[in-house]
């Protein structure tokens, strides 16, 4: 396993209802994070289709899990000896999922459904129905979740406690739902939560946004990458970049995080005597 490596949160606006333009646009922007040392890769919610309610624009769109877009990130994984991670708008027969993928170097595939679907996301997408995946990767073990999903802290939680030492973000952040957007700092909401929950939860968070206001709405960018200490690494990034964050990760370092000293483990200190988490028919 290689221990210390780069992760890189791509942020880009993808063009609505346009999956070829987007999909080589991701290609190109895979192929430049890895040629600036990264190995594991993130990039946004819905990169493919772009993030769109509209649902004839999302069926014409949408693709199979074994469409286009993971022949291509697979064959990127092999060639490049990298990780990706991503979202696109999947189909199954009528349905439509909000999904991302999670692809290896050894084409080893892992795939969810976002959980959690996020206003009028409800009209056109099935919710979730995968659970919560762990993969157990050459960068270690990595998890993956949806935007508005960690706006439910069993994820975040779910997710360490299943073992992950990383959380791979693809998501679309937009305004709307705090009354204060921003904290003095210029962080959101949003990735002021990523942040939080990488404390709390001792992993290392990956958030990969949509930027800019091409399609019809505006979004937040704010990408970022966050230790496992609960310390933003680099970003996040202004809203209308489109560019690509990348820090240092060290998975001895993550997994150091569950016990700041022999007294003091944040995990083995749960009181599971008064509370559990139930994940994918485990109990913690």
């Amino acid at each position: 396993m290689t221990e210390r490596f780069l992760a890189a949160a791509v942020q880009f606006g993808a063009r609505l209802y346009a999956p070829d333009e987007n999909r080589a646009k991701a290609e190109a922007l895979v192929q430049s994070a890895a040629a600036e040392g990264a190995r594991l890769i993130v990039l946004p919610e819905l990169a493919i289709s772009g993030y769109g309610l509209d649902g004839d624009g999302l069926s014409a769109s949408a693709e199979p899990l074994d469409g286009p877009t993971l022949a291509s990130w697979r064959g990127l994984a092999r060639t490049l000896d990298v990780v990706i991670s991503g979202g696109f708008c999947e189909i199954v027969g009528e349905r439509l999922y909000n999904s991302a993928i999670l692809v290896t170097p050894d084409e080893q595939v892992t795939h969810y459904r976002k959980l959690h679907l996020f206003d009028r996301e409800k009209a056109v997408f099935a919710p979730g129905d995968l659970g919560l995946p762990v993969a157990e990767t050459v960068l270690g073990r990595i998890g993956i979740c949806v935007c508005y999903d960690l706006r439910f802290v069993e994820v975040a939680r779910g997710l360490s406690l299943k073992g992950a030492d990383v959380i791979a973000v693809p998501t679309a952040w937009v305004g709307g739902f705090d009354p204060k957007p921003r904290d003095e700092a210029g962080f959101i909401t949003q990735a002021r939560g990523a942040v939080v929950q990488a404390n709390l939860n001792q992993v290392a968070m990956v958030c990969a946004s949509q930027a800019g206001g091409d399609q019809g709405m505006r979004f937040l960018g704010s990408s970022l990458v966050a230790d496992a200490y609960g310390k933003c690494l680099t970003g996040p990034l202004d809203e209308d970049e489109e560019t690509t964050a990348i820090a240092p990760l060290d998975v001895a370092e993550i997994r150091a995080a569950s016990e700041r000293s022999p007294l003091i483990r944040p995990r083995a200190d749960r009181r599971q005597d008064v509370y559990t988490l139930s994940v994918d028919g485990e109990t913690f």
